[in-house]
């Protein structure tokens, strides 16, 4: 059962997907009616599951599910990266790449690999301010109260020198 994103409860469990590359406004149009097909038609053991997404910064994209509806199960999560998967292939983007790290410089979205971040933190190129995107948070609150966040208040905060007085 497909719902809009902002009526989703904040309790709701949220999947992050960062593409390598930002999609055009045409591949966010489909992505978006190939993610809400899936949603409308997600299920765990035959139950419908109450779900969403968005896309944010035309680059990554949210799945929610409220599990105070019905609780995913280890299919419905499988079923939910196999759609993932399908518009890997069909955009030619990888989605999947957790080891790649996405932070903003003004209104630009970079993104390295993780040791590339790593040595641009060591080179003061990403410091404690720098605006970090936090993939791992697991629920909607966390996802619009703690994803957007400045390296320090991140994981990301072990890869930045401490300041020497």
């Amino acid at each position: 059962m497909f719902v809009d994103f902002n009526e989703m409860p904040d309790v709701s469990r949220v999947w992050i997907y960062q593409a390598n590359r930002e999609f055009t406004e045409a591949e966010v149009s489909e992505i978006g009616a190939k993610l809400e097909q899936f949603v409308s038609q997600w299920v765990r053991h035959g139950d419908d599951l109450k779900g969403s997404y968005t896309i944010k910064y035309n680059q990554f994209i949210v799945l929610a599910v409220d599990e105070s509806f019905n609780n995913v199960s280890g299919c419905s999560i499988d079923s939910s990266v196999n759609a993932i998967k399908q518009i890997e292939q069909a955009f030619q983007v990888d989605l999947m790449n957790k080891m790649n790290i996405t932070f903003k410089v003004g209104e630009n979205i970079n993104i390295l690999s993780l040791a590339d971040f790593q040595n641009y933190a060591k080179e003061g190129k990403i410091t404690a301010e720098t605006i970090v995107f936090n993939n791992m948070v697991q629920t909607k609150q966390a996802f619009e109260t703690e994803w957007e966040v400045e390296a320090s208040k991140s994981w990301h905060q072990r890869f930045i020198p401490a300041k020497v007085s």
